[in-house]
């Protein structure tokens, strides 16, 4: 894509700007991000590690916004690596920081990822057990949802397909 400014440089910087709901898209390239100043200043300097700082910065551990003493002793055994350094770079020192940083983390993984377990995919050939299994796990969840929301229809058909799935697998 080339820039809309000039047309001829190719387009390295791809801004969208959501005002009032209405969405306007800016593709240009550097020199034309440069002349046209303080609207794209800033951009240049962006990196992944900038971002996840900034994300890191979120810690409910932390009283009105500051640094409490044990985020600042908060360090690895093995590496040394603190939790403020932790947080700047967004990089493990060693195997070990997760370890000894992780009960700051899990709060973290869980506003950026949703969930703080990885459950991954199933490969759709090979997965046939393992696809299985992972439905049970789903059923046998919503059939205690169901038995404790006192839904027992719900919860009879969650049972009857659960006792199908166990007959499909003991026969493969």
């Amino acid at each position: 894509m080339n820039c809309e400014e000039c047309g001829k440089r190719p387009a390295t910087l791809h801004l969208t700007k959501i005002v009032n709901g209405e969405k306007t898209e800016y593709h240009i390239c550097e020199q034309c991000a440069h002349e046209k100043g303080d609207v794209f200043t800033g951009f240049h300097n962006f990196s992944i590690n900038n971002l996840l700082s900034g994300l890191l910065k979120f810690d409910p551990m932390q009283k009105n916004g500051r640094e409490t003493a044990s985020n600042k002793t908060l360090q690895c055994e093995t590496c040394g690596l603190t939790y403020a350094q932790f947080s700047k770079s967004g990089r493990f020192g060693c195997s070990d920081c997760y370890t000894f940083l992780g009960d700051r983390l899990d709060p973290l993984f869980r506003r950026i990822h949703g969930n703080t377990q990885h459950s991954g995919k199933v490969p759709e050939r090979t997965g046939g057990k393992l696809k299985i299994r992972k439905e049970l796990e789903q059923l046998k969840q919503a059939l205690q949802s169901h038995v404790a929301s006192e839904e027992f229809e719900k919860a009879a058909e969650m049972r009857d397909r659960i006792r199908a799935l166990e007959q499909k697998m003991a026969q493969s």
